[in-house]
């Protein structure tokens, strides 16, 4: 018997977002007690009203935010660390503010919630931590040094965190999106993929997102099977990787995404 979601008490961080959005759905389908969390009210509000939740506004790049909303959110049975900023562009070009508010959003923070959710957890012997991450977790690409870092940073985090924890009772699973299609990070850059690169979409992240809660996985990957080959590859054999993702046209890909996202940093 898996996890037991119904009743369960869970907070969504970057809920203003449609990734975070489905996976508050989905959550919320399936019974838990939710509250989401972002930093615009206006886009929070109406998605609390349709799942019954309750909303924290917060900035995750302030520390007295983080630890106002940890405290809000009291005991918590499930934790999905979704907020991330897109850390894409050449590190040579950032500010040493931008590296430390890349560092502190997406691998920082993530790792704080997690330290303070898993102690009432492993007090209680029962919750789940989900950590979203990225193929880009998994396998380098040019112009996503601070994007990449911070996915390798989490997913080691993730995976180690898990041991300790499995015997208090706490599972944690890292969930690794490849390219998001209708919402996410790489639409709102307004990049294109190159013809035939597949995609997957928000439900499907957030479907397996439940599933790693029920089942206690450690680590998985949603994307075509094509991406999920290609990035066990690079794992292993960095140099040909980068070889193919020239030849396949990411360079385009890549600058496209960075003109979209400079904004975000």
């Amino acid at each position: 018997m898996g996890f037991e979601l119904r009743g369960a008490r869970a907070l969504v961080t970057g809920a203003t977002g449609g990734i975070g959005q489905a996976i508050a759905r989905a959550l919320s389908a399936e019974g838990c007690d939710l509250m989401i969390s972002g930093r615009r009210r206006e886009v929070l509000e109406p998605l609390a009203a349709e799942l019954g939740a309750r909303v924290v506004v917060a900035d995750l790049a302030e520390p007295d935010d983080v630890r106002r909303l940890m405290a809000d959110a009291g005991d918590l049975d499930v934790l999905v660390a979704n907020a991330a900023l897109p850390g894409s562009g050449a590190v040579l070009e950032y500010t040493h503010e931008q590296i430390r508010r890349n560092l502190a959003v997406n691998l920082e923070v993530p790792m704080l919630m997690a330290r303070d959710a898993a102690l009432g957890m492993a007090d209680r012997g029962r919750g789940h931590i989900v950590m979203i991450g990225s193929v880009a977790g998994k396998v380098a690409s040019g112009n996503a040094a601070m994007y990449n870092a911070t996915k390798f940073g989490l997913r080691g985090f993730s995976l180690a965190l898990r041991q300790d924890l499995a015997p208090l009772g706490v599972g944690l699973s890292i969930v690794e999106p490849g390219f998001v299609r209708d919402a996410g990070m790489f639409v709102e850059s307004g990049a294109e993929l190159p013809s035939g690169v597949r995609t997957v979409s928000p439900e499907q992240v957030a479907a397996k997102v439940v599933h790693a809660i029920r089942k206690n996985r450690a680590e998985v990957v949603v994307a075509p099977v094509e991406l999920r080959v290609g990035t066990a590859i690079g794992g292993v054999f960095p140099t040909l990787s980068a070889s193919l993702q020239r030849a396949g046209g990411a360079d385009r890909v890549a600058a496209s995404m960075v003109d979209g996202q400079r904004d975000k940093r």
